[in-house]
């Protein structure tokens, strides 16, 4: 059985490798049942959720991840993603590799934006300003610029320092990066905005965005979460990872349609459509386009087959 740790999942997940993975797993499909979603009560905290996440493809390959996201570990300078994932063989059931949890999480949620990105964004998305400095935060970064030609990204967070030591993360080659104090003036002149938060209350106003921005956003993944505004759905054109995560779990989406902002038909596609063709992503260049992720399990099941079928190549 093979045991992956943080450094050896990261190794194994190229961006360019993980990007590709993840549309063919979305262009094929997989068998992925309902994720198990707990909130669990932690004494003098934000109530910390639990998620257990199974997929598989018949035949090939069977995982599952089990995940706990902490808020109140940003106080205590902790990840608040911690978790495992189990691949088994789906012929014979044998245990085939765990993988570091919160690494895999990070990576694949990033490169799901990054392919979105590559469907919505402009061609010549260079100004990049990411929203939150987090785990995700630099893996996003890294994400968007493998397909699209980032020259210039600035990175805003409630604590400029931290936005600091994300920025010091960061090894892109011909990237200029910088700290934003500003958050709206950072926001008219991206040409992506993405969003990594916990946040509860609009932190992207829609009418910041710019024609031709495309808006990411990654956080949020409770009803009661949200990281854009009612302008900003109304003004975008709106896709999704998956429908049924986003309709159910995405505040960004599940508010505006809660006020009868948009509706279920304003959503134009999800990463499933986009993957495969049936629709064509951005259609014009002054176009806002808006991705919506929750996370799903297949992303989970694409990247993990990828770490073990890489090491597994160099056994």
């Amino acid at each position: 059985m093979l045991v992956l740790d943080v450094a050896q999942t990261r190794a194994a997940l190229p961006w360019d490798g993980l990007v590709r993975a993840l549309g063919e797993m979305f262009a094929k499909g997989c068998v992925m049942p309902v994720r198990h979603h707990h909130d669990v009560e932690v004494p003098g905290e934000a109530d910390a959720t639990l998620l257990i996440m199974p997929a598989w493809q018949p035949g090939a390959y069977i995982g599952v991840k089990m995940v706990s996201v902490f808020p109140g570990n940003q106080t205590r300078a902790l990840p608040a993603i911690h978790g495992s994932y189990l691949l088994s063989s789906a012929k014979t059931g044998e245990l085939l590799a765990i993988l570091d949890g919160g690494e895999l999480t990070a990576r694949r949620t990033a490169a799901a934006s990054a392919l979105a990105a590559r469907h919505l964004a402009r061609e010549d998305a260079g100004r990049l300003l990411m929203v939150g400095t987090g785990r995700l935060s630099a893996n996003v970064i890294e994400a968007h610029a493998s397909v699209r030609p980032i020259r210039d990204v600035a990175i805003w967070g409630r604590d400029p320092k931290k936005a600091e030591a994300t920025a010091k993360e960061l090894d892109l080659k011909g990237v200029a990066v910088s700290v934003a104090m500003d958050l709206e003036a950072a926001a008219r002149e991206a040409d992506i905005v993405s969003c990594a938060t916990l946040s509860s209350e609009p932190l992207i106003r829609g009418d910041w965005l710019k024609p031709g921005a495309h808006l990411d956003l990654i956080g949020a993944f409770k009803p009661s979460m949200r990281e854009s505004d009612d302008r900003a759905a109304a003004r975008a054109s709106i896709f999704v990872d998956t429908r049924d995560g986003a309709l159910s779990e995405g505040g960004d989406i599940v508010q505006p349609l809660r006020a009868g902002v948009i509706t279920e038909a304003s959503i134009r596609a999800d990463l499933f459509e986009l993957a495969r063709g049936t629709h064509p992503g951005r259609t014009t260049p002054d176009e806002i386009t808006l991705f919506k992720s929750v996370g799903a399990a297949l992303e989970d099941l694409a990247g993990a087959v990828l770490a073990f079928e890489a090491y597994r190549g160099k056994a």
